[in-house]
């Protein structure tokens, strides 16, 4: 059964940095577009940015313009959401989406931004 696992969350200081990384069991990971999307209590899960199956073409939401990228290895099954210049407003759980028929997503990842 294919998973994706997120990691790298956790508790940093405004204008720090983290990089969440999802990690894909099972094969095919190469042929599809990743996202990653956060959602905070209250809200709606928020798209936040995507990735094509190759690499190429990274797409953001406006507020992380700059501050965010989004990156993958095919070889490690692995797409990765580095996070620079955090902000309180960006507290979330984050979650990793494959772009596939039935779309697939991983557990979530907390990400807390507070001094």
């Amino acid at each position: 059964q294919v998973q994706l696992v997120e990691s790298g969350g956790g508790l940093v200081q405004p204008g720090g940095s983290l990089r969440l990384s999802c990690a894909a069991s099972g094969r095919d990971f190469s042929i599809y577009s990743m996202g990653w999307y956060r959602r905070t209590p209250g809200k709606q899960r928020e798209w936040v940015a995507s990735i094509a199956s190759g690499g190429d073409n990274p797409k953001y939401v406006d507020s992380v313009k700059g501050r965010f990228t989004i990156t993958r290895d095919n070889a490690k099954n692995t797409v990765y959401l580095q996070m620079n210049n955090l902000k309180p407003e960006d507290t979330a759980v984050y979650y990793c989406r494959r772009s596939s028929a039935v779309p697939l997503w991983g557990q979530g990842t907390q990400v807390t931004v507070s001094s």
